[in-house]
């Protein structure tokens, strides 16, 4: 068993992503490109660690100018106001060899909620010049509404533009530091 340890995020080999459903019919995809994330844990058993994200809401990109500007503008994120998305884990618990449940509070625009993610501890190597490396990957799923994130438009055939069900998506990798 490991003890405890403070893991950097390596932002250049790391990504945080999201897909929604777009006209009822396909998904429109994204990224946040600047986060930071806390992780202090035992990599071979997660169930005690602290885990902290903040998001750069400015930092959105759906490779669409206009659709990430009306994303930033108060029909969604309201980034002036609320520049940042946090999720802090509460409960963390082991389902199977590396996999976990991490259940944490989720603040979008000012509403906490709880949101589990689904967490799999894809290894730990040593890199070339022998520091610690871990990879973890992760996905959830949330309802954009329940964080006040309710714009829409219906579409003349029925439906709506943008659907309520947000999956995201994580790729870690995180060097241990001294």
């Amino acid at each position: 068993m490991m003890a405890k340890a403070v893991w950097a995020i390596d932002k250049g080999h790391s990504s945080l992503e999201f897909s929604v459903k777009h006209m009822m019919m396909s998904k429109v995809k994204g990224v946040f490109n600047d986060f930071e994330a806390t992780v202090e844990a035992d990599v071979n058993d997660l169930t005690d660690a602290k885990i902290e994200f903040t998001v750069d809401l400015n930092s959105i990109d759906t490779r669409k100018e206009d659709r990430d500007n009306h994303l930033r503008s108060g029909d969604f994120f309201d980034v002036e106001n609320y520049p940042t998305m946090t999720f802090v884990a509460t409960t963390i618990n082991k389902t199977a060899d590396n996999l976990y449940d991490v259940t944490g509070d989720l603040t979008i625009r000012g509403v906490t909620k709880p949101v589990t993610f689904e967490i799999t501890v894809e290894g730990v190597h040593k890199d070339p010049w022998g520091n610690e490396v871990a990879g973890f990957t992760g996905e959830g799923k949330l309802n954009r509404k329940d964080f006040g994130l309710v714009w829409n438009a219906a579409l003349e055939t029925g439906g709506v533009l943008v659907g309520e069900d947000v999956t995201i998506n994580i790729e870690l990798e995180a060097h241990k530091q001294a």
